[in-house]
C-alpha cells in the first residue's frame, strides 16, 4: 500500500501533536476529570481542524467543525 499523506510537513506535526492531545483528553475523561477534559478535546479537533483545511479534505472539516461546536458548547455550558 501505498503512502499517500504528507511526512514532516506542518500538517504531519498538527497530526500528530493533535492525536495525542486527544488521547489525553480521552483519558481525563475516562478519568471523570471535568471540565479541563474539554480544553483538551478543544484543542486536538481544532488541530484535526486545520488539518482537513491543509489536506482541503472535507470529511475531517466536517466532522471536526461539528466536534468543534459541541466541545465549546460544553465549555461556555461549565463556564
Amino acid at each position: 500500500m501505498k503512502k499517500i499523506t504528507p511526512y514532516k510537513d506542518l500538517s504531519w506535526y498538527v497530526k500528530w501533536g493533535s492525536s495525542v492531545v486527544l488521547l489525553c483528553a480521552m483519558v481525563l475523561t475516562t478519568k471523570q476529570i471535568t471540565p479541563i477534559n474539554l480544553y483538551f478535546h478543544t484543542v486536538g479537533v481544532t488541530g484535526w481542524l486545520i488539518v482537513g483545511y491543509l489536506w482541503h479534505d472535507r470529511a475531517l472539516i466536517f466532522i471536526n467543525s461539528v466536534a468543534l461546536a459541541i466541545f465549546l458548547s460544553g465549555i461556555i455550558y461549565e463556564g
